[in-house]
C-alpha cells in the first residue's frame, strides 16, 4: 500500500536533525519500528552515484526518436483546442 502525505515543516527538521530523510521518521512514528539514520555519503561516492544514475538514464536515449521544435511547441499539444 502507497499513502502520500504532506509533512509539516516541523517533523522534516526534526528527523533532519536525527539524520534521517522525513519519510522514514514519519514511518518509524506510524509503525513504531527504529530507523537508522540514513549513511552520509562522502562527495566522491555521491557524485559516482549521480554519474552511475545518468549513465543508467541515457542506456536507451539512442532509440528516443527526434521530436522538431514543433512538435514540441505549445500550439501543437492544444491544436483541438480553440
Amino acid at each position: 500500500m502507497e499513502i502520500t502525505v504532506t509533512i509539516p515543516d516541523e517533523v522534516a527538521e526534526t528527523a533532519r536533525a536525527l539524520g534521517m530523510t522525513p519519510e522514514s521518521y514519519v514511518v518509524q512514528m506510524v509503525v513504531g519500528e527504529e530507523a537508522k539514520p540514513e549513511p552520509q555519503l562522502s562527495t566522491e561516492e555521491r557524485l559516482a552515484n549521480l554519474e552511475q544514475f545518468f549513465r543508467d538514464m541515457t542506456r536507451n536515449s539512442h532509440k528516443i526518436p527526434h521530436l522538431s521544435d514543433e512538435a514540441l511547441s505549445r500550439e501543437s499539444f492544444y491544436q483541438d483546442h480553440d
